[in-house]
């Protein structure tokens, strides 16, 4: 087990059952038919100094588990309770209950899987030098890890141990102390030097958004487009996401207004370009705001106090609850192309592509210009 095998692969080396393998991992306490009692320690050191991440689970947690099980909680009664995915429990449960009463004792599974983590680290791929040949290759061909992975088991069908999920040829790229491959700039192509964290979906709500500001309690005459002045906004981004432009679509006529930003799209300056831009607008024509949970909208607060017109923001990975503004940006990449310095691009020239987007006439509106539309609206309001 030291060389990173694990429990029944070393069982099977020498020639031992599995339980007595656990026993013998684990410790074991051996009464003789005198009744005396001889305590084995574990073959394994554990290290109980080491810090550990929050994703796994804690003996606080394993004692919650076990108190719950003998209540007759679920598996997922248990996982809702300590916020947990039930595949969590359910992995718990399996591999660190008792191997003979199958109970979960939590302190003896606390020290189950310490001893766990405790083992060798060095990867199944380091440990066979053809099935890293066999990957590197495929790598250094720019194929994908999950083609790498259908490609093992047409090249070996019958050697289960070389069936690997993808993951695993991820963790050997990224950590090559363990996995041993090698990654040149294009072996993945994400480019990435590192793996990039995921935060999780509490995470992913900014702080400034209150539960009133959510799309959901935007009044319901915005989704049937019949009355104008609903905008919806975003920014579109240029070259490593230093210059930005703002981008205002009116949700009932398509009428473009490009913000222009200057030096930063801090949330001070996009504040200033959304009131310079609403300044001109008829009362009429300014009802409310739709943008996504971007930073440069923390001053939505202020916006709305000076203008009167309220800021409603969309879920999160939700796009297409700005289904006008995610189409109206997609065709001002014909003016402003990804990987573009947006810098370059004067308040006036901003105000130019507007007009000429403004005067294209549209299927959706009866092949109307959004500039005529528009401008009859304004009409009727003076």
């Amino acid at each position: 087990m030291a060389q990173g095998m694990s429990n029944s692969a070393a069982c099977r080396e020498v020639g031992i059952n599995r339980k007595s393998g656990n026993r013998r991992r684990y410790g074991r306490k051996v009464v003789d038919r005198a009744g005396n009692v001889r305590v084995y320690l574990p073959i394994t050191e554990v290290r109980e100094s080491d810090a550990l991440s929050e994703r796994f689970l804690s003996e606080n947690e394993r004692i919650v588990i076990a108190s719950l099980l003998r209540t007759g909680y679920s598996l997922r009664s248990i996982a809702r309770e300590l916020a947990r995915a039930p595949a969590t429990i359910s992995r718990e449960v399996r591999r660190n209950r008792d191997p003979r009463t199958g109970k979960c004792h939590p302190f003896q599974a606390q020290h189950r899987a310490s001893v766990r983590r405790a083992r060798s680290k060095e990867g199944k791929i380091r440990r066979d030098p053809e099935l890293k040949e066999f990957i590197q290759q495929r790598l250094d061909l720019r194929w994908s890890p999950e083609q790498i992975c259908q490609a093992l088991r047409t090249a070996f069908p019958d050697e289960l141990d070389r069936h690997l999920a993808h993951e695993t040829i991820y963790q050997a790229v990224y950590l090559p102390h363990r996995g041993g491959l090698e990654r040149a700039a294009g072996t993945l192509r994400t480019g990435r030097p590192a793996r990039r964290s995921r935060r999780r979906a509490a995470q992913r709500a900014t702080r400034f958004i209150d539960p009133g500001m959510l799309i959901s309690h935007r009044l319901p005459e915005v989704d049937d487009r019949a009355v104008a002045g609903h905008w919806e906004g975003d920014l579109i981004v240029g070259t490593a996401n230093r210059s930005t432009i703002g981008t205002l679509v009116d949700r009932t006529t398509r009428c473009v207004k490009l913000l222009h930003l200057p030096g930063s799209h801090s949330a001070e300056n996009a504040r200033d370009a959304l009131l310079h831009a609403f300044t001109d607008l008829p009362a009429g024509l300014a009802h409310s705001l739709t943008w996504d949970q971007g930073s440069e909208m923390s001053r939505h607060d202020e916006f709305t106090r000076a203008t009167g017109i309220p800021v409603y923001v969309c879920e999160p990975a939700s796009p297409w609850q700005r289904g006008s503004n995610e189409n109206t940006n997609g065709l001002l990449r014909q003016y402003f192309p990804k990987r573009t310095n947006l810098s370059i691009f004067s308040a006036e020239g901003l105000a130019f592509v507007a007009a000429e987007l403004n005067s294209r006439p549209r299927r959706i509106l009866g092949w109307q210009t959004p500039a005529n539309l528009f401008a009859n609206l304004v009409a009727t309001l003076e």
